[in-house]
């Protein structure tokens, strides 16, 4: 990060306080309980505190954390001060509970008005409890500013020679990709995990050390009216079921023949090897009728035909339910006939608009009309968007300006009683939720890889409309854009590799090419990409991917509790370690005590003999 010699800036650093992934259970009625668990500060928080300070410290200027919960959040915002922050705002109150992303950002911008102005407010990526990743996004559409999502690198600069033209240089990550883009201040920044150290964890005798001078608090008296909190949220939380995976934790001691042929045949016997790489479901025919059960739209995602597939199939199931009609958004359409096929009955083309903030913007006012698809008043029954980076962006945004209840990064869709039900994975998929909306348009963000395909129906005849859109306003600018993997690939996959530090990296071509035999992607821990050893995209676990493979063989992790919760949803669970110690055995099916370079090849050759 460079200095920046101009004004002094004013950052705001959002924190959240949640409870430890350890400490979690539910009560009797079916909801989280918070009261008497462990909290602590989230972990993508800690980056946005540690880059908020150190941006203030390269200017002269202040970082002033804030956050939105009950009396005992407080702590969560002492601690803040003691990583750096001059200051804290506490926005708290009975009349903020149960507050949903929208209902949050709200709150936390009307906080940001009354205190302003700020130069950059810094977020977390997201939260590891929730992983909706809406927040940040929203909070940037509330104030109508440019969203930096990811942010791995920062540089403050000024432009055209003069100082007081601030602006800011970015790297972002998202999913696959990597952007390098320039901003103008004011911005919103979510930082990624790697952008720097996160701040140090203090303890809690440390806390009380803090004047409380220093944090102000904001309730309804000093925000308005409102309303807030559950009156103002437009989702709801159903049941929540917490999913205890049993895993049989049997352990094999030595590659010998017999263990090998044991392990092969328990992997056989438990169905983890299958042929098909696309679940098809039944076929949904084209739709008759008027249609007047509402749209359902899909928002398509440039360059990610796979994940547009998922998501037409599913739209097109849940239209036949409702008796209304599959909408597509996409800015380029390379085959018509296929997208008929995979269920679209009309297309929305926006040639030449890609980015997430400018397609929000394009539908936002599109869905606005009476010429759109609100024809008879009537606004689209549903709009589903990709669990990605952009995707998240473009979802939440819209949200915003539509007032929509938005469920992120849902697993499965329902309908009942002619609603939308979200199923939700919390904790990287401990917990999952039914998620439903109070809003007459409901909003859902959908994992890639979740969703069957369609069997490909016969195409027909539908509509298509073209939307004008123009870049002249574009917030962000993007300077150059790579793509390092597929992450489609590995959010796909019906069998991985999962590799931890244990593998040499010289070893690497030797088990991509065992991998390959078996049809299998890689996989890794955070120190196997923190290394460069694998791209980002590969990264499963807390911070990384969560996944759901038929079969995963882990080589060379001990089976830390970090990586494991995201491949908590595999069919079977192998593991090959030489440690008889290590964690691995409580977490997987079958394991065996070998080194995986005298175990893995020739478990290859019994999985694909014949």
């Amino acid at each position: 990060m460079t200095d920046w010699h101009s004004r002094p800036l004013r950052i705001a650093a959002l924190v959240k306080q949640i409870p430890k992934f350890q400490e979690m259970q539910l009560g009797p009625n079916g909801r989280l309980v918070r009261d008497g668990l462990e909290l602590h500060m989230n972990d993508y928080c800690r980056r946005g505190i540690r880059a908020g300070c150190d941006l203030a410290a390269a200017t002269g200027g202040t970082c002033t954390a804030i956050t939105l919960g009950p009396d005992s959040a407080d702590a969560v915002l002492r601690e803040a001060i003691l990583c750096g922050c001059q200051d804290a705002i506490h926005v708290t109150g009975s009349d903020f509970a149960g507050s949903d992303t929208l209902a949050t950002a709200e709150a936390i911008v009307a906080a940001l008005e009354a205190s302003g102005p700020w130069d950059i407010v810094m977020c977390g990526r997201n939260s590891v409890d929730a992983d909706t990743g809406q927040v940040p996004a929203q909070v940037a559409e509330l104030l109508n500013l440019p969203l930096l999502a990811g942010a791995r690198e920062l540089a403050l600069s000024s432009k055209d020679g003069h100082q007081d033209a601030g602006g800011l240089s970015a790297l972002l990550e998202h999913d696959d990709e990597w952007l390098k883009v320039e901003v103008d201040l004011p911005v919103v920044i979510s930082c990624a995990e790697r952008l720097c150290d996160p701040c140090k964890v203090k303890e809690p005798d440390e806390w009380a050390k803090v004047d409380g001078k220093r944090i102000r608090r904001f309730g309804p008296n000093n925000l308005g009216r409102g309303p807030w909190g559950a009156t103002a949220s437009t989702t709801v939380v159903g049941e929540i079921r917490i999913l205890n995976v049993e895993r049989a934790s049997e352990c094999l001691h030595g590659p010998t023949a017999a263990h090998l042929d044991q392990l092969a045949e328990t992997i056989k016997s438990r169905l983890a090897l299958h042929t098909p790489n696309d679940v098809l479901v039944r076929e949904v025919p084209r739709p008759s009728g008027p249609g007047s059960g509402g749209d359902v739209v899909v928002v398509g995602q440039p360059g990610r035909s796979r994940t547009t597939a998922e998501l037409l199939g599913t739209a097109a199931g849940l239209a036949e339910k409702i008796g209304g009609r599959t909408v597509l958004s996409i800015d380029i359409v390379d085959d018509w006939e296929a997208l008929s096929g995979q269920g679209a009955d009309r297309v929305l083309r926006h040639a030449g608009v890609s980015a997430a903030d400018e397609v929000a913007q394009l539908l936002i006012e599109f869905f606005g009309k009476p010429s759109g698809l609100q024809s008879k008043g009537v606004p689209p029954w549903a709009i589903l968007a990709p669990s990605t980076a952009w995707g998240r962006e473009v979802a939440a945004r819209l949200a915003t300006r539509l007032r929509a209840g938005l469920t992120g990064d849902v697993v499965g869709l329902e309908t009942r009683d002619g609603r939308l039900v979200a199923l939700k994975p919390a904790f990287g998929g401990r917990l999952v939720a039914e998620i439903t909306c109070t809003s007459d348009t409901q909003m859902a963000t959908v994992r890639p890889g979740v969703l069957p395909l369609l069997t490909s129906r016969p195409s027909g005849p539908f509509s298509s409309d073209h939307l004008s859109g123009t870049s002249e306003n574009r917030l962000v600018t993007v300077l150059e854009r790579r793509r390092d993997d597929d992450s489609d690939l590995l959010a796909t996959a019906e069998v991985v590799v999962s590799i931890g530090q244990g593998v040499n990296p010289a070893d690497l071509p030797l088990v991509e090419q065992l991998a390959n035999r078996l049809g299998a992607e890689l996989c890794a821990t955070r120190k196997v990409t923190d290394a460069g050893w694998l791209p980002r995209a590969r990264q499963v676990g807390i911070t990384g991917h969560i996944i759901a493979p038929q079969l995963c063989i882990a080589i060379g992790t001990s089976g830390k509790f970090n990586h494991t919760i995201g491949l908590r949803g595999a069919g079977t669970i192998v593991g090959i370690n030489p440690d008889p110690d290590c964690e691995l055995w409580g977490w997987c099916d079958i394991g065996l005590i070998a080194d995986w370079r005298d175990a893995l090849e020739p478990l290859v050759d019994r999985l694909t003999a014949g």
